[in-house]
């Protein structure tokens, strides 16, 4: 008798602990709170944008960028943004050549890009209290900040959804409405109808991974030279929760004026 309790009891330790896992699995963590588990001072990410533009089926390199995204507390704190034109050199619907814009709160300072040509001599950094994200190349790249709790939980609301990613619509109208990083990007638009088709790969922390949106460039600009066009952009983040320290420009490189040399 005393075998065979001890018998049982064996077994049922073994079943106990071999289920041990089984039952200590917890469901994967929601995309939204794991992106605010990651708002720490002094942490960020890094991502890249490649842009292409599309007409009539085919598409071409348009614009690539390398950036990173400082957190705080309360989410984005500051950000910097690099960008390079990809295409090709004669093309007269090209962004501007290589520029870069450093954002603190909602102070911009960029460099290059359309400024290149009106900065004062000595000076190399626009400063603008209430910028632009990415100065207008920023039009052309990723509009969507998955690294936003609200934007991020607009998008997921009502996507459709496979154990790994997320895919589905949203308009300009709704970006505005939630996203202070849309705003400040595209602060001018032809119609806030217009669709933006996405898709969210997250990872296995259910982080952020790659996303990739498309629209209609008749949103940004509603004239006859974009019609037809489609801009489509991958963004790829990388080192969630590495050390990002993004800080202004020297001072005495900074200007708040610039020079009108070519009449624009």
């Amino acid at each position: 008798m005393k075998r065979m309790i001890v018998s049982i009891s064996a077994a049922t330790a073994v079943a106990l602990v071999t289920g041990a896992p089984a039952q200590a699995q917890v469901a994967p963590a929601d995309p939204v709170k794991a992106l605010k588990s990651q708002f720490v001072a002094g942490k960020g990410v890094k991502f890249t944008d490649r842009t292409t533009m599309i007409e009539d089926g085919e598409g071409k390199p348009y614009l690539r960028r390398t950036g990173s995204f400082q957190f705080g507390r309360g989410g984005i704190v500051a950000s910097d943004i690099s960008s390079k034109d990809a295409g090709p050199a004669d093309d007269p619907l090209d962004p501007p050549a290589s520029a870069r814009t450093i954002r603190i709160g909602t102070t911009s300072y960029s460099q290059g890009g359309t400024y290149r040509d009106k900065m004062p001599r000595g000076k190399s950094w626009y400063k603008d209290p209430d910028g632009m994200t990415g100065d207008v190349d920023g039009w052309f790249s990723q509009l969507v900040n998955v690294a936003e709790p609200a934007t991020l939980t607009s998008l997921l609301k009502g996507a459709k959804k496979t154990p790994t990613s997320y895919s589905g619509t949203t308009t300009f109208g709704r970006l505005a409405k939630v996203s202070p990083w849309f705003r400040a990007t595209l602060p001018l638009r032809s119609s806030d109808k217009t669709v933006v088709t996405f898709k969210l790969t997250v990872d296995r922390n259910r982080l952020p991974q790659r996303l990739t949106t498309s629209f209609p460039v008749t949103g940004i600009f509603d004239s006859a030279g974009w019609e037809g066009k489609t801009i489509s952009v991958e963004t790829r983040f990388t080192g969630w929760g590495a050390r990002v320290s993004i800080k202004a420009p020297p001072a005495n490189k900074v200007t708040t004026k610039l020079e009108d040399r070519d009449g624009l």
